[in-house]
């Protein structure tokens, strides 16, 4: 029989100065890989640096998580800016993400969009395509860690670069297999013990479930929790547990 083995994933260090976003600390003891917002969306040098350490402490995989420079949108609005100036965004805050990781005795092992750059890499292959010449240009080796079915998944394949596929315990798919908007009803669940059990459901079968109960199937490296939600805790440790009770192993990838 086939072990079922997946990452379990939660965006980070997405404080600003002194005002903070979420439980770091608790979230770090339950995740495997922390995405960790690298200054412009969120974050900031000592919360970077506070993560990283806990992270590394923690044993736990951490990621540079670049979004659009919106400190007062979250990074959740898209912003006008040309591939090639995307690009040039993501390649500046994986350099913060890579130094900082790299103070706190810790190292960058991967990279995954934040919001609405995350948004437009599922639909858009040109931001696709510059999200990956920006982490090539720096580390071809550096596996991007992308939506399922979306252009940077099927882009970063085409192009060679080491991709991990996620889905989201805790968001709503459209029929396509595609993420729904966050402004339709569905797209964030907030039962926790129905996110925890649908999230058993997909990684046994190897498919994204969609609002109709459809099953599309995709590759599954690593799960997301939100950490940003008020009940982000209750969400994460009921996803944790349900996958131990499920038989499926949690850890960071193995690449």
């Amino acid at each position: 029989m086939t072990e079922h083995v997946v990452d379990l994933n939660a965006d980070l260090g997405e404080g600003y100065g002194p005002y903070r976003v979420g439980d770091d600390a608790a979230m770090l003891a339950i995740v495997t890989s922390a995405n960790v917002a690298c200054g412009f969306h969120g974050g900031d040098p000592e919360i970077m640096h506070a993560t990283f350490l806990r992270a590394r402490e923690n044993n736990v995989a951490v990621g540079a998580h670049p979004g659009f420079p919106d400190l007062w949108g979250f990074g959740r609005r898209i912003m006008p800016f040309s591939p090639e100036e995307i690009e040039r965004q993501v390649a500046y805050q994986l350099g913060a993400a890579w130094a900082m990781a790299r103070h706190a005795g810790h190292r960058i092992s991967y990279v995954k969009p934040h919001g609405a750059l995350a948004n437009l890499t599922e639909r858009d292959a040109r931001i696709a395509d510059a999200v990956i010449d920006a982490v090539t240009a720096i580390d071809p080796g550096l596996p991007v860690l992308a939506i399922a079915f979306s252009q940077l998944e099927l882009r970063a394949r085409a192009r060679g670069l080491p991709v991990l596929t996620e889905i989201f315990a805790d968001r709503g798919y459209d029929e396509d297999g595609h993420l729904l908007s966050r402004a339709l009803p569905g797209a964030v669940l907030h039962d926790s013990a129905h996110a925890a059990r649908r999230a058993v459901d997909m990684i046994r079968a190897g498919a994204i479930e969609t609002v109709s109960g459809r099953h599309i199937p995709t590759r599954i490296d690593s799960l997301c929790v939100h950490g940003d939600s008020p009940a982000a805790l209750d969400m994460a440790r009921a996803v944790r547990a349900a996958l131990h009770h499920a038989g499926i192993a949690v850890r960071a990838p193995i690449l």
